[in-house]
Formats: structure tokens, sequence, C-alpha cells
């Protein structure tokens, strides 16, 4: 394969005690964090919009607990309480027990916009990460490109909250090998009206191809989105998500299916097809599910998994099976293993559902510390975990508590200008007790009920 080596000067914009590259939930909940704690932030974000798959990709529900995941993401729920743009707390989460809490994706994009004002975090949208420097354990200056074109950022700890390990294989950090199936699959969110009339079919014939029964469907998982609308999720396969290519392609392929997954039910002439009501009790009713107009799909697929970063320490299934317990612990994670097989698209999964089952388990920091780094921190589903450790602790709330404690660790680390080893585990994880995250490890009773974000 031939190269091309460039040399160009590079003016540095932007400077800053923390740069966070990634605008998800992990990643606004790191930089909210590091600006608590006194240090300048700077948080990169490709998109219009920052929430991640939360809310440009049209997710629209917390799974697992939502309950004391740190002062930050309590101050998310209330807004969303204060909005009107959230269900009620259904009670702890354990596994398959109060595990989602839907939500409007389009309130929670406003509101973290706004939070992150509120902490004065220097918000770059529409920017994209490129490149950055390295001299041995150091990284810096990034290189970034927006409106502006190219440009540099400094900082003196940067957090990869990209998802994608963008910044960590950029700067040649070790990745950890990718289980043997392939990566976790990822899912299209799309969003219907609910006529009042059964909807004409809106897709012309030999346009796309024809779902004939249900036998031919996707996975396919529907919840509520507001009044006569509904969320739905379908389960996409056969691409490799950290290919451009094939990312590329799976786009392609992910809208198409969901235009078919709504003529099938569009096409309903005998009235009796249903739609799997996926996170509430029941089923649409034939005559409900002939009444779906196509309204917009999320302008990206949602991804489960592409690369994950080989930390100081990395999380393992047999940890969460354990229910293990950390000194330097800093999120703890409840849900059961959501590994679903890559090669089937149907609601199969990789193990049975007792085999899902895991009790709460903690997060080391030392998850969070890219190895061979001194200024490089993690958080969201990049981190240092296997595949099914993984399964379990990527999902939204997890990857906020991750992204506090990485924040907080950033800004203690900019203030003393050494290395993020040098913070003491312990200590951060009584700081972000006191900062209203639960680490308790005992088991929840699933009959309790308590007020939203109220932690242990």
């Amino acid at each position: 394969m031939d190269h091309v080596n460039w040399k160009r000067a590079v003016p540095i914009q932007y400077e800053a005690d923390v740069a966070v590259i990634g605008g998800g939930i992990a990643g606004v909940c790191a930089a909210c964090a590091a600006a608590e704690e006194g240090a300048s932030v700077v948080l990169v974000e490709r998109f219009a919009a920052v929430g991640g798959n939360a809310t440009v990709g049209g997710v629209a529900n917390w799974q697992g607990e939502t309950a004391g995941q740190g002062r930050i993401f309590d101050e998310i729920l209330a807004m969303q309480e204060e909005w009107k743009g959230i269900a009620p707390y259904p009670g702890p989460a354990d596994n398959f027990t109060n595990s989602v809490r839907v939500f409007d994706h389009e309130v929670l994009a406003i509101i973290l916009q706004e939070l992150l004002s509120q902490y004065g975090v220097r918000v770059l949208l529409h920017t994209r990460f490129a490149d950055v420097m390295r001299e041995g354990p150091v990284l810096g200056p990034a290189l970034i490109v927006g409106a502006s074109g190219l440009e540099a950022l400094r900082a003196s700890v940067f957090i990869d909250a990209s998802g994608d390990a963008c910044l960590a294989r950029a700067a040649g950090c070790e990745m950890l090998p990718r289980a043997p199936l392939g990566l976790l699959p990822p899912s299209m969110m799309f969003f219907v009206r609910e006529l009042e009339q059964p909807a004409e079919p809106q897709v012309p014939e030999d346009w796309l191809d024809t779902i004939a029964s249900e036998e031919q469907l996707p996975m396919t998982s529907v919840w509520p989105a507001g009044p006569k609308a509904l969320a739905i999720k379908a389960k996409v396969i056969g691409f490799d998500t950290a290919v451009t290519e094939d990312m590329t392609a799976l786009e392609i392929r992910a809208r198409r299916r969901a235009w078919e997954i709504v003529d099938y039910y569009q096409r309903d002439t005998d009235g009796n097809r249903r739609a799997f009501l996926g996170y509430a009790e029941g089923k649409p009713t034939a005559a409900q599910s002939r009444h779906w107009f196509f309204d917009h799909s999320s302008p990206i697929v949602g991804l489960r998994e592409t690369h994950r970063i080989a930390g100081d320490y990395v999380l393992t299934v047999d940890d969460l099976r354990a229910g293990r317990s950390f000194e330097d612990a800093v999120a703890r994670g409840v849900m059961y293993l959501d590994g679903m097989r890559p090669d089937d698209e149907k609601r199969t999964y990789l193990l049975s559902r007792e085999e899902q089952k895991v009790p709460p388990y903690h997060i080391p920091l030392r998850s969070l510390m890219a190895r061979g780094t001194d200024n490089l921190l993690m958080a969201g589903r990049c981190f240092s975990s296997d595949q099914l450790a993984l399964s379990s602790a990527r999902v939204m709330p997890t990857c906020a508590m991750m992204g506090q404690a990485a924040g907080r660790a950033a800004a203690w680390t900019a203030e003393e200008g050494a290395s993020v080893r040098a913070i003491d585990g312990r200590a951060l994880s009584r700081h972000l007790k006191a900062k209203g995250a639960n680490l308790d490890l005992t088991r929840p009773d699933p009959k309790a009920v308590t007020e939203a974000g109220q932690g242990s």
C-alpha cells in the first residue's frame, strides 16, 4: 500500500486542562465532572448535538440502574423530569427487573447542551478528532477538524469518550483482541406515527426487498415515543463496524431495513400482524400496527462495540459473575450480559437467560487508564474490558458513572501536573460516593421504590 507523508504548521487554537473527545453520555458527564472540579474543559463532538446514541442515535431509554449514578447524572434526570420527558423511576434495577426507563431523546438533547453551558464547558460541535501527537507516554496536542478547518487542541489530560477509541488508536495505544464470533451487533432506531386510519403503503413496488412473513423479520423492539408515536429498534448484521466501507454499507442497509419493516405492517391486508412491544406490557394490536406511518430514522446506526482499549486492568466476565469489588472502584454495574449473536439477525443471545444474570459489580479506575500513557483516560464503551463484560457495562447510566470518574480524575491530574497513575484510586472512590455515586454491591430489593436520582 502506498503512503503519503505530509507536514504542515497547524495553529493551536484551543487550550484546556482537560480535553474530552466524544460528546456521548460518557463524554458529557466527564466534561461536566472535570469542570465541577475546577478544570478548564474542551469537549469535541462530531455531530450537531451532544448525547451520542441517547440523542443522535435515537435510543431514547436508559438501561440498567438510573438512581445513584452520581451528581451529574442525577442533574440530568432531574432536568428530564422537569421537562416531563422521562418515564417514572421503576425501582432499583437488577438484571432483567426494572432495567429500562424510556425518555424523549429530543428533550435530552437540549438538556445536555444547556447543562454543559452551565458548567462552563467549551463545546465544539461539527468537529472531528483527526490525529494526536505523542512523545513517549504523553499525548498532545490533538488535531481536530471543524468549520474553521484543521486546528490543534492542547490539553494537560485527554479523555477518550469517542466510543470507537479514536484518540487511543491514533496515539498507537494497545487494543484488546476481538471475540471469535465478531463484534456485538448494531441496531437502527426509527420512528413511526400512528394514524387514525390504516396507512397506505409508502414504499413503491419493486424499490426494496419485501418481507413476506414474520419469520423474515429481523429482531425488532417497539416502545412508546410520545403521543401517537412509537420508537422501533431493528438489529442489523453482516458488517464490520470498525471498517470505513462497511460502516457506509451498514448505514445504507439499515435504512432500507427500517422501511422494509414498516412496509411489512402497512401491507397487512389480513389485519393479523402484531408488532412486538419490547419495553412495555402487551403488544400493539394488528389494527394498530397497520396504522404505522414512517416518520424518521436516526441519522446514525447505534453501535454496541468497535474497539476496546487495553487498560491497566481488563474487566472480565468472571469479575462480573463474581460480583467483584475493587478498592479503586469508580462505577457500579447491574445490567445483565446483553450480548447478542453477531451472526444472527433474530433475538438470539450468546448466553442462555440464566447465564446472562450477574450480581452488582465494580469497575475499577485502572480499567479507565490506557496502558503506556500518562495523560490518557477513557470512558464509555471503549474502556478496558472483555466483550461479555462490555455487553453489560456499555449501558448508558454505567457509562455516565465512568465518565464522571474519568472527568474528576483528569481534573485532579491536571491540577497536580502528574501522571494519571498518581491518582489515589481509593480517595477518588470516596470522593465519587460523596458526589452521589452508589458503589454498594448489595443486591437491591426489586420491590423497593425510591425517588429517581436518590443514591444509597
